[in-house]
């Protein structure tokens, strides 16, 4: 397997990057797909609650409140992801990102993270980034943007050999 080029860049943790990186990992995740059957059963044992027990209607109307949060949830799930990252100590935050021959590395004032190459088990490409999926299951995102064209494809040949050397 050839040697990657050392490659070494920065870039800034905004909203813009984590919106793209939400928007090109949501389709490959495992949410992919909004769940409504657990809204619907919350909203039925609520209504059943309030329907068939004469007591206190209290836990009926909290699980109807419940299934109201749940779709609120599934509704505006981007929104709130990138809310949530926003306030990360992380969000604007200067990134530096380095590749070479051990694997990827990444590094701001709060956290470093390192994937190497024999940890990476197969490689996502989307129209504007890759996914880099671990052995363990974590995924990183890193957008195309941050690299020149020839050494995306060296990052997918990499991985992708790792990954054929296993088998």
């Amino acid at each position: 397997m050839a040697p990657v080029q050392p490659f070494s860049t920065q870039f800034t943790l905004s909203r813009e990057y984590l919106a793209e990186c939400f928007d090109q990992s949501l389709p490959h995740g495992k949410g992919a797909k909004p769940n409504y059957l657990f809204p619907i059963l919350l909203f039925a044992a609520g209504a059943g609650l309030l329907l068939f027990i004469e007591q206190s209607k209290v836990a009926g109307y909290m699980l109807i409140a419940l299934a109201v949060l749940e779709l609120l949830h599934i509704r505006f799930r981007r929104a709130w992801w990138l809310t949530r990252q926003m306030w990360g100590k992380g969000a604007g935050a200067e990134v530096k990102l380095t590749i070479d021959e051990d694997g990827i590395q990444t590094q701001n004032a709060y956290a470093q993270t390192a994937l190497m190459w024999s940890d990476i088990e197969r490689v996502i490409e989307t129209d504007l980034g890759l996914i880099l999926v671990a052995k363990s299951g974590s995924r990183q995102y890193l957008s195309k943007s941050l690299f020149p064209a020839d050494l995306v494809n060296e990052i997918i040949a990499k991985a992708n050999g790792q990954a054929g050397t296993r088998s």
